[in-house]
């Protein structure tokens, strides 16, 4: 026995030895060559896997940082990873050294199990070919009519929920509500079909939303942990939730596909095709080689994580700002019953989503400022950047190496009173207009939609999106945090979702 124990102790001293040297060996090659300490380069505060002891509120973590350093780094195994704040830096990263800048194999390699070759995660001829073909989609007329047609059904179906709960005195999830709605949504303007989320009567629904999120998540856990390849290799922990969750995705997309094929065969008829899948059919008829089914999947999903997202969050942290901001609340809903002529005390839902048409939405200068002053300081994509295709040297004076990535912070930016002035952290619409009228930032500056060539194709229709909902809720209710004292924090992925939901109450507005 005392053998046996003898034994099992050299056993775990040696594994213990193992793990140490492979610790030290890992360091020693991560700050190897790297000029810490060198003025020339942006100053190291510290190492890539540091962040994970402040995981939880990384967004925060950097932004402390980046008030004291503007332009940091953290080190990597094989590069650095430079953060920076500096609008001068992005815009010479995003716009004019657009070329000298791209999404690296390091993030590629990262995220690719859920983005594929879409055209987040490619560069050169790919990312060309989906953008023009994305940019001619998003600015079509056919497009544009049949994703407000949705956005108008979507916002009447949450009108009628909402009014359930606020009939029964009950607290529901709001993120959860427009998480639900916005993906039905763009399932409907991306593939054509229905998947009747928000209603809950769609089991598939509900695990293809859950598969989404959770692979957002996993996906972006890669980035700070050191075994995930091995993880995936052995497929064990999360790397094996990853793996179930994207076989889910794959398969629901491809038979999606698969789907619309058969039903676009029997409408060979018709000319205009609504959805944007149906479009890259047509499409894809004039190549098949690189339209495969595979390719479409990439492509299409990459569009949705982008929509759905996006939209939802942007409204979620809406919300919670008009929840804290109960005077801001009342400016939009008098400037909605303004401009859209409802003053009655119980207007008419489809009558009122009907007349929401695009020169309402126009109009909507206040409403506007505020979900623009959201995006501000809740952006979608809290973290973004590029990686250095050479050898190169930033507007504020740091060098970079090729290899090196370069990442943007939007939501610190949001924080920085260097940027936005001493009321930076304040919830203000007003900073966005100008005698009433909505006056637009530098992009490099508001980088909520990326700036540059690869700039969101998307933005206004998420606006168009986001005017449509927060209208029709507003006009129909008022909103009240579940726990008046509560503070919402965010859960850390590629999208800023809320940790645990936003628990609302809906008081009918008569």
């Amino acid at each position: 026995m005392e053998l046996l124990f003898t034994l099992m102790t050299l056993i775990a001293f040696s594994v213990l030895g193992l793990l140490l040297a492979f610790l030290c060996f890992i360091m020693m090659i991560m700050f190897m060559g790297k000029s810490i300490g060198d003025p020339e380069y942006p100053p190291v505060k510290g190492t890539v896997f540091h962040q994970l002891f402040y995981f939880t509120k990384l967004h925060d973590y950097h932004t402390q940082m980046a008030k004291t350093h503007p332009t940091f780094r953290l080190i990597a195994p094989d590069q650095s990873e430079v953060y920076t704040i500096d609008s001068r830096n992005i815009e010479h990263m995003l716009r004019t050294n657009f070329d000298k800048y791209s999404k690296g194999k390091y993030n590629q390699n990262i995220v690719s199990d859920l983005f594929g070759l879409g055209i987040f995660n490619v560069d050169g001829d790919k990312w060309r070919q989906q953008r023009k073909l994305g940019s001619y989609e998003f600015s079509t007329r056919v497009l544009r009519d049949f994703s407000c047609s949705v956005f108008r059904k979507s916002a009447a179906k949450l009108v009628r929920l909402i009014s359930e709960f606020s009939h029964e005195d009950l607290v529901f999830d709001m993120q959860d509500l427009l998480m639900r709605s916005s993906l039905d949504s763009i399932f409907k303007v991306g593939f054509g079909a229905n998947l009747n989320c928000l209603e809950g009567s769609s089991k598939e629904g509900s695990e293809f939303m859950k598969a989404f999120d959770e692979s957002n998540a996993l996906i972006y856990w890669r980035y700070v942990d050191p075994f995930w390849k091995l993880k995936r290799f052995l497929n064990i922990g999360g790397e094996a939730a990853l793996k179930r969750h994207v076989k889910l995705l794959d398969d629901f997309v491809h038979g999606v596909i698969k789907t619309r094929k058969a039903q676009l065969e029997l409408q060979q008829d018709s000319n205009v095709k609504e959805d944007i899948l149906s479009r890259f059919l047509m499409e894809s008829k004039k190549d098949q080689t690189t339209m495969t089914d595979q390719y479409l999947r990439d492509i299409i999903l990459n569009f949705m994580i982008a929509g759905k997202d996006s939209s939802a969050n942007t409204l979620s942290w809406f919300f919670y700002m008009l929840c804290k901001n109960p005077l801001v609340e009342e400016k939009i809903a008098q400037e909605v019953k303004d401009f859209t002529s409802s003053h009655e005390s119980e207007p008419n839902i489809d009558e009122f989503v009907a007349n929401l048409t695009d020169a309402t939405l126009d109009k909507m200068h206040y409403l506007h400022a505020a979900l623009t002053e959201t995006l501000r300081l809740y952006p979608a994509v809290p973290t973004d950047g590029r990686t250095a295709e050479a050898d190169d040297v930033l507007p504020d004076g740091y060098k970079v190496r090729k290899g090196d990535g370069v990442y943007y912070l939007a939501y610190a930016m949001g924080r920085m009173s260097s940027i936005w002035g001493e009321d930076a952290v304040e919830f203000r619409p007003e900073r966005w207009l100008n005698n009433g009228i909505f006056q637009p930032e530098s992009p490099f500056k508001f980088i909520a939609f990326h700036a540059g060539p690869r700039m969101c194709l998307g933005k206004d229709f998420a606006y168009r999106q986001m005017k449509i909902i927060a209208m029709t809720l507003v006009r129909f209710f008022r909103f009240k945090l579940a726990n008046g004292t509560q503070n919402v924090n965010y859960r850390v992925m590629f999208t800023l979702h809320m940790d645990k939901g936003l628990p609302l109450h809906a008081i009918p507005r008569s």
